[in-house]
C-alpha cells in the first residue's frame, strides 16, 4: 500500500518501513489480548482512542503488536511532531539518561534545564527579557501561569473563552469549557473563572464576516460590566482552539482581546499547548496576526515525547512569584530536557515550519475535493499541520456526531489513525508528524475519502 522506504535517520529512530499494512482485524487479537489486561488493571476512567496496542513507531506510521501498521494522523494529539523516535531526541536522551536522570531541579540544579530556558527565550515572540519555568504537562504549565499572573498583578479573576481547553487538574478543568468527558462529576471547580464569546467564523450568528469585532465587543463587554476590567489577573486563549474544534479565531479577534489586556494592566496568555512548535506553520500560532503574549505555555511537542511543559514570558512577570513558590518535583526532568532540545535541532535542521505549510497545501484542496461529493462537511479550517473538518447533517449546521464517530471507526478499521474533537463532537482533526511522507499523507487522504463513500 505504497511506499516501503525506511523513514530517515534524521526523522527518526531505527528503520521502519513507511507503509499502510493491515493484517488483522483492527484490534487485532494480541491487541485484544492486551487490552483484556488493561480493562483488569487500568482504571476506567482511563481511556482509549483505538485500543491497538503499540509496537513501534516513527515517520509517518504507527505499527501495532499485531503487525498491522497505521498512517498516523494523530501525533500522540501533537506531541511527536518530529516523529516517535526522532534520531537527535533519542540520541540526546539517551546521552543524558546515562549521565543522571534525576536530582531534581529545586535541589542541586543542571544546565539542560537553562538550556531549554534559552531556547524558549529565543524562539517565542518578541524580543523582550524573558524567562522561563519548566514543569510535567499542559495542565500544570496553565496553572502556573495562573498563578504567577496573579502573583504579578495582585488579582485574582481569570477569563476563559467559549470552547477553550486547558487541561484536567481542578483549575484548569474550571478554565475548561467542554462538560464531556472533561469535567463532569469531578466538581466543585476553582472559583473567579469567568467565561466570554470566541469568534468561531462557522458558528458565528451574523456570519464570519461580522465574527471577529462583535465577537470581540461582546466578550470586552462582559469582562468589563460582569467581573470588572481591574480584577482580571490573567485572559488565558489558545490562538487556535484545540479541543474545542481545532477553530481559528476570526482575523482581528485576537489582536483586539490582547490590546484590551494591555490597555487595563492584564496579563495575557497565549496557551500554545497544541498549537506551538511548527504545528501551525510557524514556530508559534500566535504569530499569524503578530501577537506577542506576556505569558505562553507550552507542552506536547516541546520534547519529542516526553513530558516536559514551560511556562514562558515577560521577565518582571515571571519574577512576580516568590522564591520556592514554582516548581515540582519533575518540572524540567534532565533527560525530558534533552529530549526537548533534541526536538528543537530536528526542527530547526528539517525546517518543519515549511513542512507543516507544506502539509497544508497537500491536505486542504484533496479536503476540498472530498467535500464537493460529502455535503455533510461543514467547514475545513486549519493552519499548517493542525486541520480539521466540520461534521453536520447536510443542509443545516447541526452538528453531526454520530457521522463523525463512524467515520473515525471506519478509517480506523482501513489502517488510518484520526482523532475526534469538538464542543459536539463533530469535528474530525488532522494532526500528522510534520516528518510524515507526502505519498503517506495522500494514501492517509485516500483511507478518508473510501471511508466516507462507503458510509455515504
Amino acid at each position: 500500500m505504497t511506499s516501503t522506504t525506511p523513514q530517515s535517520a534524521q526523522a527518526g529512530g531505527p528503520a521502519l518501513p513507511q507503509e499502510r499494512r493491515v493484517v488483522t482485524a483492527i484490534p487485532g487479537p494480541k491487541s485484544q489480548e492486551l487490552h483484556a489486561r488493561k480493562l483488569a488493571s487500568v482504571a476506567d476512567g482511563v481511556g482509549n482512542v483505538l485500543p491497538v496496542y503499540v509496537q513501534r513507531a516513527g515517520g509517518g506510521v504507527v505499527e501495532d503488536v499485531d503487525g498491522n501498521s497505521l498512517i498516523d494522523f494523530g501525533s500522540g494529539i501533537a506531541v511527536t511532531s518530529v516523529g516517535n523516535s526522532a534520531e537527535a531526541v533519542v540520541r540526546r536522551a539517551a546521552e543524558q539518561l546515562a549521565d543522571y536522570t534525576h536530582t531534581c531541579f529545586m535541589v542541586t540544579p543542571y544546565e539542560p534545564y537553562i538550556a531549554v530556558a534559552e531556547a524558549l527565550a529565543e524562539l517565542t515572540p518578541g524580543d523582550h527579557a524573558k524567562k522561563s519555568a519548566l514543569f510535567n504537562s499542559g495542565a500544570e504549565a496553565v496553572e502556573n501561569a495562573v498563578k504567577i499572573a496573579r502573583a504579578y498583578t495582585k488579582r485574582q479573576a481569570v477569563v476563559v473563552f467559549d470552547h477553550g481547553y486547558h487541561g484536567r487538574t481542578n483549575l484548569t478543568m474550571a478554565l475548561t469549557s467542554k462538560n464531556m468527558p472533561y469535567k463532569h462529576g469531578f466538581g466543585p471547580f476553582a472559583p473567579e473563572v469567568y467565561r466570554v464569546p470566541v469568534a468561531y467564523p462557522y458558528r458565528w450568528p451574523t456570519g464570519p464576516e461580522n465574527c471577529a469585532e462583535e465577537a470581540a465587543a461582546q466578550a470586552i463587554d462582559q469582562i468589563s460590566k460582569q467581573v470588572g476590567a481591574e480584577n482580571v489577573a490573567a485572559i488565558v486563549i489558545e490562538p487556535v482552539l484545540g479541543e474545542g474544534g481545532f477553530i481559528e479565531p476570526a482575523k482581528g479577534f485576537l489582536p483586539r482581546i490582547a490590546q484590551f489586556a494591555r490597555d487595563h494592566g492584564i496579563v495575557f496568555v497565549a496557551d500554545e499547548i497544541q498549537a506551538g512548535f511548527c504545528r501551525t506553520g510557524q514556530w508559534f500560532a500566535s504569530e499569524d496576526e503578530g501577537l506577542v503574549p506576556d505569558l505562553i505555555t507550552t507542552a506536547k511537542g516541546i520534547a519529542g515525547g516526553l513530558p516536559l511543559a514551560a511556562v514562558t514570558g515577560r521577565a518582571e512577570i515571571m519574577d512576580a512569584a516568590h522564591s520556592g513558590g514554582l516548581g515540582g518535583t519533575y518540572g524540567g526532568n534532565p533527560v525530558a530536557c534533552a529530549a526537548a532540545l533534541g526536538a528543537i535541532e530536528t526542527m530547526r535542521e528539517l525546517d518543519l515550519c515549511a513542512r507543516a505549510k507544506r502539509i497544508e497545501e497537500v491536505m486542504k484542496p484533496r479536503l476540498a475535493k472530498i467535500a464537493e461529493n460529502q455535503p455533510a462537511i461543514g467547514d475545513i479550517r486549519g493552519r499548517g499541520a493542525m486541520i480539521a473538518i466540520e461534521l453536520v447533517k447536510p443542509g443545516t449546521k447541526e452538528p453531526d456526531a454520530e457521522l463523525t464517530a463512524k467515520l473515525a471507526r471506519a478509517c480506523h478499521q482501513a489502517g488510518l489513525l484520526i482523532l475526534t474533537t469538538g464542543t459536539y463532537g463533530n469535528v474530525v482533526r488532522f494532526l500528522p508528524p510534520l516528518v510524515i511522507g507526502e505519498d503517506l499523507l495522500n494514501e492517509g487522504l485516500d483511507v478518508l475519502e473510501s471511508a466516507f463513500a462507503e458510509l455515504a
